[in-house]
């Protein structure tokens, strides 16, 4: 009996053995093989493919070189089977070549560590094929998705002392890579699924219906809902049907999220097949909503009536204290000093900038310093020089920085920022030249620092500029349009609030309406209009003027000739008498005390003066 039992046993465990050597050998057998195995080609001799073997090496001087790679590629089987890696090598256009007996590739899976060898006998006697090209050899090999594969490649006979192999390693993607999710292979592993998955809750809250895509290459699905300690799931078969639905019954009403999984089975991953997921939320019943809004109700009710009863308890309005309410006229106690920045863009533009500083003289009663009426001592001591002083003067006093951005302005800070350099012709003209740059470079440091915000007023003319035409650091502060906010700008100026509490300030004759009713504000306006005009007729009046720098040259020198500067001079002079004219006709035509006001030419040379607006003593300017 004993021996019987043994016999048995013995027998079990042989079969068992076989069975698992009989396993393992299928097991063994991998999809790694090599797909191309004809690489002949014309002017080969003694082409023959075989399994690898041992080869004698021969001595180093006389083995020839190694190959050098052409490409390796992933791509799909041109039967669209299977993932392949295509490795392509050519042969050295050296006198080794005719030493060369074949060559040897050997690609290993690093996955499995599974390989595959072959030789490919052949041996040329000429540099180049019939194509007059270097010998190129390819072959495909069939690869599986994620894994990665070394491949040796080496001309035998080898070298006896070293060797000239070269090796790649490649990795392969995934079946969703977008080079091999076409393949049969891939799409059996649902590369192509897209199961557009769409969830509700049933009008009973107590149950849940999803619906999604099916795929080709699965039968079955394994559909799951879970939140929390809730976990059921239901398998649906496919049944030749494009689009599934099915339903599940274990939702619990504590529970306002779930998440759907769907578990596909396709025949080429089959139990670990990738699955997809969504989140579903439950959205609040009826009652729950009624509820809030009835507490909203309730709220708002509570609310009005609170408003109510401290209206009444509110101290009525006399007329006394509505008067208060309305715009009180600004009376100007001090007179103040603004310093103007701006970019000769075009010589309408220029008149535009003295027009506005003589408007600030006249009207405004502002001492207005511009470079362009300071040239004398601007030249002596230079557009950083000049700027320092002016900007420390500022500092010390509650003065501004009135910066008027416009394309030049732009321009000018893109070139400093490292864009292209810009020549203006009204900067090679003018005998100061250009003196943005410098300023931008000395106050943009001070400007970026928020305690200096109060000193630096941005604006623009909005009739001939835009917004775009501030440079970005600008931006980070208030932006004015002249002249719609030009009240604003000048309470800036005289470093008041327009708006207090229970009170708003007016200055007569400063509004968009009314500010040209005045000569030096008439003049203003007919020069932006003048200049509105001409950019209407000349849509790339900015280009027209960049210079070249050989057109820079050309100006420069001309600018040289007497007759330029008797113009120049003769120019900025009518300008003067032009301000002084006006100063003095608003001063006798308007409501304004002032003991004594008077606009001086302090300094007038041959290239250029300076003006300047003093007030000696003010007892109180009243603008109308």
């Amino acid at each position: 009996m004993i021996y019987i039992i043994m016999i048995s046993l013995s027998f079990l465990i042989f079969s068992v053995m076989t069975g698992l050597k009989a396993s393992s050998s299928s097991s063994s057998l991998s999809s790694l093989r090599i797909l191309t195995k004809d690489c002949n080609q014309t002017g080969l001799d003694n082409y023959r493919v075989s399994n690898c073997s041992d080869m004698e090496k021969i001595p180093r001087m006389k083995a020839s070189t190694g190959p050098e790679w052409d490409s390796v590629q992933i791509k799909i089987s041109k039967d669209g089977s299977t993932p392949v890696v295509n490795v392509a090598w050519k042969l050295r256009g050296d006198g080794s070549l005719r030493a060369i007996r074949g060559s040897e590739i050997n690609i290993r899976d690093e996955n499995t560590n599974q390989s595959v060898c072959e030789q490919i006998n052949f041996s040329v006697k000429n540099m180049e094929n019939s194509k007059e090209e270097r010998w190129t050899f390819s072959l495909d090999v069939v690869v599986e998705p994620t894994h990665t594969y070394t491949v040796t490649l080496f001309h035998f006979p080898e070298p006896d002392i070293g060797h000239y192999r070269i090796v790649n390693q490649t990795p392969v993607p995934g079946c969703k890579d977008p080079r091999i999710k076409n393949s049969q292979l891939c799409q059996e592993n649902g590369s192509l699924w897209i199961p557009r998955i769409a969830a509700a809750f049933t009008e009973k809250k107590d149950s849940i219906i999803v619906e999604f895509d099916s795929a080709e290459y699965s039968e079955s699905y394994l559909v799951s809902i879970q939140s929390g300690s809730v976990n059921c799931s239901k398998l649906v078969n496919k049944e030749n049907r494009t689009r599934l639905n099915v339903t599940l019954e274990c939702v619990s009403s504590r529970l306002s999220q779930y998440e759907v999984t769907i578990q596909p089975y396709f025949i080429g991953c089959k139990n670990n097949c990738e699955s997809a997921k969504k989140n579903i939320t439950r959205s609040q019943s009826s009652r729950s909503i009624k509820i809030c809004l009835g507490t909203m109700l309730i709220f708002v009710g509570v609310l009005v009536y609170l408003l109510q009863k401290a209206s009444h308890k509110a101290a009525p309005v006399t007329p006394a204290s509505a008067d208060k309410q309305q715009p009180e006229v600004f009376q100007v106690q001090e007179r103040k000093r603004v310093l103007v920045i701006y970019s000769l863009d075009h010589l309408l533009y220029k008149n535009i900038v003295l027009k506005f500083s003589a408007f600030l003289a006249a009207k405004c009663g502002t001492d207005v310093v511009v470079d362009l009426l300071d040239s004398t001592r601007l030249g002596i001591l230079g557009s950083i020089q000049w700027l320092e002083w002016h900007k420390e003067q500022i500092e010390r006093s509650s003065d501004k920085i009135l910066i008027l951005c416009s394309r030049g302005v732009q321009a000018k800070w893109r070139a400093m920022c490292g864009g292209k350099q810009v020549f203006l012709r009204e900067d090679a003209l003018s005998p100061i030249g250009d003196t943005l740059t410098p300023s931008l470079t000395l106050l943009t440091p001070y400007f970026i620092r928020s305690a200096s915000f109060e000193k630096y007023i941005v604006a623009y003319f909005d009739d001939v500029c835009s917004e775009e035409d501030i440079p970005l650091p600008f931006k980070i502060t208030v932006r004015y349009k002249l002249m719609k906010q030009f009240e604003e700008v000048f309470f800036r100026i005289l470093n008041t609030e327009k708006h207090e509490p229970g009170r708003v300030k007016q200055i007569n004759g400063l509004s968009e309406d009314k500010y040209h009713e005045c000569p030096s504000g008439g003049a203003l306006k007919d020069a932006v209009e003048a200049f509105r005009k001409y950019q209407l007729q000349h849509p790339y009046w900015f280009q027209e003027e960049l210079l070249e720098r050989s057109e820079l040259e050309d100006l420069e020198a001309t600018e040289e000739c007497d007759e330029q500067k008797i113009r120049i001079t003769d120019h900025l002079a009518c300008v003067f008498n032009s301000v002084q004219l006006i100063s003095d006709m608003e001063i006798q035509n308007s409501v304004v005390t002032i003991n004594e006001t008077k606009i001086q030419l302090a300094e007038m040379h041959e290239m250029g003066s300076t003006l300047e607006f003093n007030s000696h003593a003010v007892q109180g300017i009243q603008l109308l």
